[in-house]
């Protein structure tokens, strides 16, 4: 009996070499049409190290403080934490398919019997029966065991899928931890940029009090008419107006630090109140070439991850195509009597084969549904790779504008500031009208914003380009191509 059930097993175990379903291999750069390297030509080589921190470049201890604080408590990384221990117990529960499920049972209780019978009256007049009645006592104890074989790799394959899917959603932590931190930076620089903003319009404030000022003396002595103050006045009036909407912008970024860190809007934040310059901007950036982009970018190893499990899963509907196999066993006693329990044992071990004969073609439609989802998600990671170009592409793009602009601004700033000077002197001296002067001073204003602005950009496209990198989750614990 025991070679019978070792040959079964021998041969089952043989068979569940043969997993059914193709076997996964990665698409190639070919499949992808992956370029040899970025429009704007061959790129030094990637520093993962540089990159896991790229944010430290900025040399901002604030900003760097915030992102330790958002990668420790934002609820979007908690959510993506929660559902990355929610595929790894999926993996779990697919390992577990592999082992014999094993139960047991035990009971044990009394049985009342009565057996009717004849009456009787005693000698003070009461009736009496004469039936019997007992107790007994019944025990039983026993176990059962059922293992699935693996005859055709349905569990091998979901195994397969399950471990694809849990570094999927490694990759989406990832996605999600990278993202926050772009999110923070772009926030932290708009709140800096709003300070810088409120900064120069209140200088320009400061200025236009002045000539305000001057205008009205100028309008005692009779030197000019009433139009010069208007205009001063008007100048002055549409300056102050714009200082509420920059505060406004200041107090939205502020607020969405404070929710990006996991905190609520306000006290949180209150640091960040007190002006300060905008970060660094870092010189050189090394972008590498697309095939890094791919390494990197956790979304587009998270699609391809998804692009797995989904190649698995049709090996998972083709097995139930075939016979399934499964042994069993049960072992039990039974008594009347506790110490006689073990008195007999009785068992057994069976095997069962189980083969679908018609289901009207449903499990080959599952088979051929599952194909279509792993097309699916062979062009979603595709789809996810030329967004990943796409966005270095624009990324970099974006910072040569910024670059070129601020250079542009710069020339621009000192121009107006020369000419601001000479219409104020001019227009004191009464050489030039206040339309003339009101004029310069707009442009000084326009300038001084432009370049902050074009600074700010620079900042954001960095950023922006460490984001498209992939940079950001190199080195977050437990990384997803470690499990």
């Amino acid at each position: 009996m025991r070679y019978r059930i070792a040959w079964m097993a021998g041969t089952a175990l043989t068979l569940s070499a043969c997993a059914a379903g193709p076997d996964y291999h990665a698409p190639t750069g070919a499949a992808l049409a992956l370029p040899d390297q970025f429009s704007t030509g061959p790129g030094a080589a990637l520093d993962e190290a540089a990159l896991s921190q790229w944010w430290t470049r900025l040399d901002d201890p604030a900003l760097s403080a915030l992102i330790d604080r958002a990668v420790s408590a934002n609820l979007d990384i908690v959510q993506a934490q929660s559902r990355l221990r929610q595929a790894r117990e999926s993996l779990r529960q697919a390992n577990a398919s592999f082992l014999p499920q094993v139960s047991g049972s035990a009971s044990g209780g009394k049985n009342y019997r009565s057996e009717a019978g004849g009456t009787r009256v005693d000698s003070n007049g009461n009736v009496i029966s004469t039936g019997a009645s007992n107790w007994s006592s019944s025990y039983s104890l026993g176990a059962s065991a059922s293992w699935q074989i693996d005859l055709f790799g349905e569990l091998s394959r979901t195994k397969e899928a399950a471990r694809a899917q849990l570094q999927a959603s490694g990759y989406d932590l990832a996605t999600v931890r990278m993202t926050i931190i772009a999110e923070l930076v772009n926030n932290y620089v708009q709140a800096r940029l709003a300070q810088e903003q409120l900064r120069i319009t209140r200088d320009s404030q400061t200025i236009q009090k002045d000539n305000y000022d001057i205008a009205g003396w100028r309008l005692q002595a009779g030197l000019v008419s009433s139009l010069d103050k208007q205009q001063a006045r008007a100048q002055l009036a549409q300056t102050s107006a714009a200082i509420p909407q920059i505060e406004a912008n200041l107090k939205g970024s502020l607020n969405r630090i404070a929710v990006l860190t996991g905190e609520a809007p306000g006290e949180a934040t209150r640091a960040l109140e007190s002006p300060a310059p905008l970060p660094a901007a870092p010189i050189a950036i090394a972008a590498g070439i697309p095939a890094d982009t791919l390494r990197q970018r956790p979304d587009v190893r998270s699609a391809e991850r998804a692009l797995a499990a989904a190649t698995a899963r049709i090996g998972v509907a083709q097995a139930q195509l075939y016979p399934s196999l499964g042994i069993s066993g049960n072992i039990g006693t039974t008594s009347n009597a506790f110490k006689d329990l073990f008195s007999l044992v009785t068992g057994g071990v069976f095997a069962n084969v189980a083969q679908v004969i018609f289901d009207g073609g449903r499990l080959a439609s599952q088979v051929r549904s599952q194909k279509a989802a792993t097309d699916a998600a062979f062009a979603a990671y595709r789809q996810s790779v030329l967004g990943a170009l796409e966005d270095v592409e624009n990324a970099m793009a974006s910072m040569a504008s910024a670059r070129a602009r601020k250079a542009e601004f710069a020339i621009a700033l000192d121009a107006s500031n020369n000419a601001a000077i000479l219409a104020r002197s001019q227009y004191q001296a009464g050489l030039i009208d206040f339309q003339t002067l009101s004029t310069s001073e707009s442009s000084l204003l326009s300038a001084r914003n432009s370049l902050a602005g074009a600074c700010a950009d620079e900042i954001l496209a960095i950023a922006q380009l460490y984001n498209a990198l992939g940079g950001g989750w190199q080195s977050m614990d437990d990384r997803p191509d470690e499990q």
